[in-house]
């Protein structure tokens, strides 16, 4: 069975524009990393409702509870074969504030130190337009799900003189 993923992708109407909370995972390999590297909060599951993971997820990575009124999105396929069971919730979280987990990890390679990361090194909230360019290609489907659920309207999606431009 492949692997499977469950997570949240916060969402909020700002100046009657959509943005989405999107996160930067922790460690040396994403460090360099920007546009393709974000991903909505979310981990791996295995013997556990999908979304009681999702939300376990989230507060691991996040440091934070999300309650409200959760919208299944449609699942993704990530290129590596994982699965991504996700849900969307209207959010006002401050970013400033996450707590990340940490994880432990030999660095540098073959060196014997063992290091300790964050699991996300920081979430931040975009436009659409700028969130599609951010998270992993795979996972812009979900934000496109969302839009499409939640029924807005263009002029809320597309943002003119976006203030997250590259």
């Amino acid at each position: 069975m492949s692997k499977q993923s469950a997570g949240i992708l916060p969402y909020r109407l700002k100046n009657n524009y959509l943005e989405l909370l999107i996160v930067h995972p922790g460690g040396p390999f994403w460090k360099n990393k920007d546009l393709g590297a974000w991903s909505i909060p979310k981990g791996e599951f295995s013997d556990e409702e999908p979304f009681d993971a999702a939300k376990r997820e989230f507060k691991e990575e996040i440091g934070f509870e999300i309650d409200g009124n959760f919208i299944e999105l449609n699942p993704v396929k990530q290129k590596g074969g994982k699965t991504i069971l996700a849900w969307a919730c209207e959010s006002d979280l401050d970013p400033t504030q996450i707590q990340s987990n940490t994880f432990e990890l030999e660095w540098p390679p073959k060196s014997g130190s063992i290091r300790k990361f964050p699991e996300i090194n920081a979430a931040q909230w975009f436009t659409v337009p700028m969130a599609k360019k951010k998270i992993n290609k795979r996972q812009a489907a979900l934000i496109d799900d969302l839009i499409s659920k939640l029924d807005l309207k263009q002029e809320q999606i597309d943002v003119p003189n976006d203030a997250n431009k590259i």
